[in-house]
């Protein structure tokens, strides 16, 4: 059981918009690490309070939200966004 990975419009507007070094950073450790991976909880850390159910992924001072459908094998990803500016 595989998972795969769908952008949300967000994310890739997000992935647009900044630098393209760091942006290409995070897609290739997105590719590394989630895409048709075995199990996707190893990498990240669950959120709680208001955002219980989202995963956040740390890579540098970015941060990525998933969105993790074991019932679809699918990541979906929500925000991609630096540290100080994800959380709002």
């Amino acid at each position: 059981m595989t998972f795969k990975v769908r952008y949300e419009k967000e994310a890739q507007k997000a992935l647009k918009k900044m630098d393209k070094f760091q942006a290409k950073i995070i897609i290739n450790w997105i590719e590394k690490n989630l895409v048709d991976c075995e199990n996707p909880f190893q990498h990240g850390k669950g959120l709680t309070a208001d955002k219980s159910g989202i995963w956040r992924y740390r890579v540098g001072d970015y941060r990525i939200l998933t969105d993790i459908s074991n019932e679809e094998i699918t990541i979906l990803i929500l925000k991609i966004g630096h540290r100080k500016d994800i959380y709002r």
